[in-house]
């Protein structure tokens, strides 16, 4: 089958809810990927931040295949060995002291939502429930993760939205403050806003949401699913300021590939919910537990300080471009904002052979983790020509 063919076929059998670029991928290796005319791509996307350890990883591989063809799958009314690996492993690198084990990220955060509600219910009674989130923030597109998402542009179709939520300026600690009132039960934050365009949030900023939520006894959420799992040359970003969360939520790459969502709950959170009060049908499946043991174990700080100089040599090598306006970000989640429309060079990157991102009007890079130095040079090296020409 042909890419046409295929083109044809998506267009008459599955949803148009995505503005698909024109080009279908057949299969891929680490850091390339190849379409149906056997063209070989560089891939700085990594499935919008996924595949931390590039296409076809070895041992992601193995391990999957092994947990597999032992047990695909159990219900949670059960123990599971992969689930008390992960679990164990994600609470020892975090000292956090419990886990909840999701499909996404949004289902995480879905979660996290909950369990702030519950956690006042419980020790303030009913009316206190609402969530100060960020301007400029994405939290997911469930109803309530829509809401929680503090963009205008994801505010519509689908109302009435939930209430309960508030939306402070982010970088604004006066902001938070006049957003809390009797009803206020929790902070939810990214550290680094990325579909809102790979913005790390100001150190002092964040120290000071965090003595807000002890001061005033609010669960202080980060939202890690794009950030966590080594993406900022950190174990997860809000190590990178010496946070402490309460409550931290993550996804996309500790799946490694597959769909696979985490919520982790400090001391003062652990015992919140409770049996009946949160579940799911495929969250913590062996398979996928499997595999994210597999990625986690191999984010030590010697791996992740490698992610940190990836980083600081695609900073040094597009900096000297007279049209690269900023580099925002950290580690390997970097936005560019250039003078170029970002748009036209993720366009023009894949006709010369190069899988690139955007966030807002910025070309956004994701790519694995793992990818080679050479290559992650000569990928870059075209995006300079690009931004250049």
């Amino acid at each position: 089958m042909n890419f046409e063919d295929i083109k044809s076929l998506d267009k008459n059998y599955i949803l148009n809810s995505y503005g698909r670029f024109d080009v279908a991928f057949e299969k891929g290796e680490g850091s390339f990927l190849y379409d149906f005319d056997g063209k070989k791509y560089i891939d700085f996307s990594s499935g919008i931040g996924v595949n931390i350890f590039g296409i076809g990883d070895k041992k992601w591989t193995d391990t999957v295949i092994e947990q597999l063809t032992n047990l695909s799958h159990v219900s949670n009314l059960y123990y599971s060995l992969p689930q008390v690996n992960l679990a164990k492993l994600l609470c020892e690198r975090t000292g956090m002291k419990k886990v909840f084990f999701a499909n996404s990220g949004a289902e995480s955060n879905e979660g996290a939502i909950k369990c702030a509600r519950k956690y006042s219910s419980d020790k303030y009674g009913d009316g206190r429930y609402e969530i100060i989130t960020l301007e400029n923030s994405f939290h997911g597109r469930t109803i309530a993760t829509l809401t929680a998402t503090g963009q205008d542009v994801f505010h519509q179709y689908f109302g009435p939205f939930l209430e309960g939520f508030q939306y402070a300026k982010a970088n604004d600690i006066e902001s938070v403050k006049s957003k809390i009132s009797e009803k206020t039960c929790a902070i939810m934050i990214e550290v680094i806003q990325g579909e809102g365009g790979v913005l790390p949030l100001d150190a002092n900023f964040l120290k000071g949401v965090e003595e807000i939520c002890k001061e005033k006894d609010l669960l202080f959420i980060v939202d890690e699913v794009q950030t966590g799992n080594g993406r900022a040359g950190y174990l997860y970003s809000y190590m990178a300021f010496g946070l402490k969360p309460n409550v931290v939520t993550t996804a996309k790459g500790i799946g490694g590939g597959l769909p696979f969502g985490a919520i982790l709950f400090d001391e003062k959170c652990e015992k919140t919910l409770t049996a009946g009060t949160h579940a799911t049908t495929f969250g913590g499946n062996p398979v996928v537990a499997a595999g994210a043991y597999s990625i986690v174990s191999r984010l030590d700080d010697k791996f992740l300080d490698e992610v940190k100089e990836k980083g600081k040599l695609i900073k040094d090598i597009l900096s000297s471009s007279k049209n690269v306006k900023s580099i925002d970000g950290l580690g390997l989640m970097l936005g560019i904002s250039t003078t170029k429309d970002a748009k036209e060079i993720i366009a023009k990157g894949l006709e010369r052979g190069i899988v690139l991102l955007t966030a807002k009007d910025k070309v956004r890079l994701l790519p694995a983790l793992n990818m080679p130095t050479e290559v992650l040079k000569e990928g870059i090296t075209i995006l300079k020509d690009l931004i250049d020409e």
